[in-house]
């Protein structure tokens, strides 16, 4: 499978000799949709900045849809998309206004860009909403137009920082599901930050992990939760004398046991395969279990391990705008 983006070495460094970016490496296939994770101030918005032209990098290279992002800037921009955190749609224009004039200023003349915008407005399910003023939109509504917007053109690829911020559960299953169907009939590539790890374990086929301006970890996130030890299975018994500690580090495939009061952590692959030999090694001892649960690895738990924080700064929803003042501070 071909490679539609492609970094090496790739680095920022900002006024002041602050490195935003360092030596980021990676790859995505075509038609992927790779997730790139980090919290705030971590390095991802300027990186997605130099992939998409925005900002020129410092040292290293990178090509987008096969051309070099610092050589040819304008041959990579005709063939993305890019769909920012906040609507850059005219709220005082209707839907099929604003996919009008991005039509235009792509270049695809009325004839090309009416059945494109039919077409859009069908797929996104804004047909009925499609003369109405945008600023009457709900959130998801509005998200959907951004998409359809950003692929007036049909782009190689899409670029999406932070799609679903603010919008309801039912909101961002609805986005993904208009995503998957982009993906699957347009063959286009997905590159996407995201601020839900849970939407990245569901939707991302790959993902890299940044932190202070680094990546950290890349690779499916099966293989990153792996990187945990497997699952956790937390025992919990009547709390008595008996100690079960050592009952329950003797079953076979337990890597290791931990108490706290009544309750046992016990780390494994395969919990679910073990739940009925860990009721057996109990009952000898006459101790009464009251309840067995099999936790799966999540992302949270494998950004928590890599980076030593929780993936969302509470009261920070900005997405890693501050990304410069916050090295600044690092630095100094």
């Amino acid at each position: 499978m071909s490679e539609t983006i492609a970094a090496e070495a790739l680095g920022k460094r900002f006024t002041g000799g602050v490195d935003a970016v360092r030596d980021v490496t990676l790859t995505v296939r075509e038609a992927e949709i790779y997730g790139f994770l980090g919290p705030n101030g971590a390095g991802k918005t300027t990186t997605t900045s130099m992939l998409t032209t925005l900002l020129r990098p410092t040292h290293g290279r990178a090509e987008v849809a096969g051309f070099d992002v610092g050589e040819r800037p304008e041959a990579v921009r005709r063939r993305i998309g890019l769909v920012f955190q906040r609507s850059t749609a005219d709220a005082d224009l209707t839907g099929r206004e604003n996919l009008e004039i991005a039509a235009g200023l792509c270049g695809i003349s009325r004839a090309q860009a009416r059945p494109r915008i039919r077409d859009l407005l069908d797929r996104m399910d804004l047909t009925e909403a499609a003369d109405r003023y945008v600023r009457t939109y709900s959130g998801g509504m509005q998200r959907r137009l951004e998409v359809a917007v950003g692929t007036i053109h049909e782009p190689e690829v899409l670029f999406l920082d932070e799609p679903t911020l603010g919008l309801d559960p039912q909101g961002r299953a609805g986005f993904w599901r208009y995503i998957r169907d982009l993906r699957a009939r347009d063959h286009v590539t997905i590159f996407l930050t995201t601020h839900y790890l849970d939407e990245a374990d569901q939707l991302c086929d790959r993902l890299s992990v940044i932190d202070h301006g680094s990546l950290v970890a890349s690779g499916v996130p099966s293989e990153l939760k792996d990187r945990l030890g497997g699952d956790t299975i937390e025992v919990t018994s009547t709390d008595g004398p008996t100690d079960l500690t050592d009952v329950l580090r003797a079953v076979p495939g337990i890597t290791s046991v931990a108490r706290a009061g009544p309750v046992y952590r016990l780390k494994c692959h395969r919990g679910e395969t073990l739940v009925s030999k860990i009721a057996l090694a109990i009952h000898p001892s006459g101790a009464e279990v009251t309840s067995v649960v099999v936790r799966k690895p999540s992302l949270d738990e494998v950004f928590l391990e890599l980076t030593g924080r929780a993936y969302r700064e509470e009261g920070d929803t900005n997405g890693g705008a501050r990304e410069p003042a916050r090295a600044s501070r690092r630095a100094g």
